[in-house]
């Protein structure tokens, strides 16, 4: 009995199932409680949904806000590609695309589970591996993203995790196919989320070390990490290029992947933190983007630029505060978590604010505790939490926005609990020979 259950618990493909259950079982409660002429049409009323919906119809990569404005750089090319896709095949912002999409999400979001066990399993042993696994498969923003956003935010959470995972197996490997295979990786996942890049640096630079380490021979091994990391590395950014040609001829400056962070970067920094902020507050996104409808995209980026750096020159105090807000927000899902759970009557918000808290925590415990075993694994996945979120402290954070890294956060997580309840701590594991 006790085998079977154990087997149970460990099996990834159980997980994977109980996961994607949860995942369409929340999508067709909430779905219930939408009236079906609202349901798609409100769900792919953003960025995503409209650039896809320019696609289809044959009118290119444009149009951001269901009104022609011309072509667009907002976001990179995967996603929007892969919904303008459902819609050529189910039709135009219809009820048939919207669960297709529903059904890509979920399923990209169960796939996880297995990126993340096979990664537990490396980094520790499999009770982490099944531990990180299963919290994933019930994780409340990771049960309702799937649903909540028609986005990359599924995709990117199975990517960003495939990417640990192919990592530390990159580390133990010196074939050239392996490297090569692993920019490919990097380069979709480019196409995909670029904040994810923010990683690369680190998490390459981390496998060729590993790999140099390894061998026996200093000078042929020196030279040999150092071309296959070229190699990764120049592969990632040629699967880039054709995408940063395409906007070079349209907009004639070089954009290497995505046009708005200015904008992103002016939303978290302007004049209604300021010390005489006006109330109400005059800059919105909505009003931002009555400007955009009237200006090209590439001159509206600019004056939003300007206007952030000359905010964020003119009142360091003001943005180390906001920072701290922001930081307090990406982690906890609300700037003023404590006063938000008190006051709210939502059990929702609550479970939301509880968990996402808690993770955050747990990931800060997992690093001590590999730092404590002196694991070789600490700095690949230490990146995750401490590098990937500098970009949403800097400008304005979601918890869509985090979710990418959420699945190492629980990883991380997982890897303290079970560390905590074992009696004694495991050595740091040996990596295997090849």
């Amino acid at each position: 009995m006790k085998k079977a259950l154990f087997t149970a618990a460990t099996s990834v493909w159980l997980i994977f199932f109980v996961a994607l259950g949860a995942r369409l079982g929340f999508a067709w409660d909430q779905e219930r409680k939408i009236p079906h002429d609202m349901l798609a049409p409100a769900s792919f009323a953003q960025e995503t949904g409209s650039i896809a919906s320019a696609l289809a119809s044959g009118k290119g990569f444009s149009s951001p806000f269901l009104k022609e404005t011309g072509p667009t750089a907002w976001l990179t090319p995967v996603y929007p590609l892969l919904v303008a896709g459902v819609f050529r095949l189910f039709g135009i912002f219809t009820r048939a695309s919207f669960f297709a999409v529903v059904l890509l999400n979920a399923l990209f979001s169960s796939a996880v589970c297995a990126a993340i066990f096979y990664a537990g399993k490396r980094v520790a042993n499999l009770g982490v591996a099944s531990a990180a696994a299963w919290l994933w498969s019930i994780f409340p923003n990771a049960v309702m993203v799937p649903f909540e956003w028609v986005w990359d935010t599924a995709l990117s959470a199975l990517l960003g995790t495939v990417i640990l995972w192919a990592t530390l197996e990159l580390a133990e490997s010196s074939r050239w196919r392996d490297w090569c295979s692993y920019g490919l990786l990097w380069g979709f996942t480019l196409m995909t989320n670029p904040a994810l890049g923010s990683l690369l640096p680190f998490l390459l630079g981390w496998a060729a070390y590993r790999t140099y380490r390894k061998n026996r021979a200093p000078g042929e091994t020196k030279l040999r990490a150092m071309n296959l990391t070229l190699a990764s590395a120049g592969i990632a950014v040629l699967c880039c290029v054709p995408w940063t040609a395409r906007n070079y001829m349209v907009f004639h400056r070089l954009i290497p992947l995505r046009s708005n962070l200015p904008l992103e970067l002016y939303i978290g920094n302007n004049e209604n933190y300021g010390p005489k902020a006006p109330w109400p507050a005059r800059i919105t996104k909505e009003r931002e983007l009555l400007r955009y409808f009237r200006m090209d995209e590439m001159a509206f980026m600019d004056e939003e630029q300007r206007k952030a750096l000359a905010f964020m020159r003119a009142y360091p105090a003001i943005e180390l505060k906001l920072t701290a807000k922001r930081f307090v927000a990406f982690w906890t899902g609300l700037p003023d978590p404590v006063q938000s759970f008190l006051s709210t009557d939502s059990l929702l918000v609550r479970v939301l604010l509880l968990c996402n808290a808690l993770a955050g925590l747990g990931a800060l415990l997992g690093i001590v505790t590999l730092l404590w075993k002196r694991s070789p694994y600490a700095f690949p996945l230490a990146a995750y939490p401490l590098v990937y979120p500098w970009l949403y402290y800097l400008t304005h954070p979601n918890l869509r926005y985090r979710h990418p890294i959420d699945p190492v956060v629980l990883m991380l997580g997982a890897l303290a609990v079970v560390s905590l309840f074992k009696r004694s701590p495991d050595p740091a594991p040996a990596a295997p020979q090849s």
